[in-house]
């Protein structure tokens, strides 16, 4: 398994942005993994938000056009940019890895990071 953590969550006006990074504490070189966004509110199912495997790069439907997932090799990182963001944005945000692509299950995932959407 892969070591994860996030970072970046926090509390944001609706309409505001936050940026929420990905890395492995360790070191773990993370270039050949793919590398997924979910998230999960109080009472509700865990869902999927984004994921990036090389130039492959998928969105859930809810996140289209206000979330960008981008993947900064020198820094070993992954982020998830969100913009205009939505009350139903709140949640706490997870990044998994898997070797596999983006419909594979995920099998290392970090410890998550709060993010809530408020005024």
């Amino acid at each position: 398994q892969v070591p994860l953590v996030e970072s970046g969550g926090g509390l944001v006006q609706p309409g505001g942005s936050l940026r929420l990074s990905c890395t492995s504490p360790s070191g773990f070189n993370l270039d050949y993994h793919v590398i997924g966004w979910f998230r999960q509110a109080p009472g509700k199912e865990r869902e999927d938000v984004s994921c990036i495997r090389n130039s492959d790069i998928f969105y859930a439907d809810s996140v289209k056009g206000r979330f960008t997932i981008s993947r900064d090799y020198a820094k070993n990182t992954i982020y998830l940019q969100m913009n205009k963001m939505k009350p139903e944005d709140t949640a706490v945000y997870y990044c998994a890895a898997n070797g596999n692509n983006c419909h594979s299950d995920f099998d290392s995932w970090g410890q998550g990071t709060q993010v809530t959407v408020s005024s």
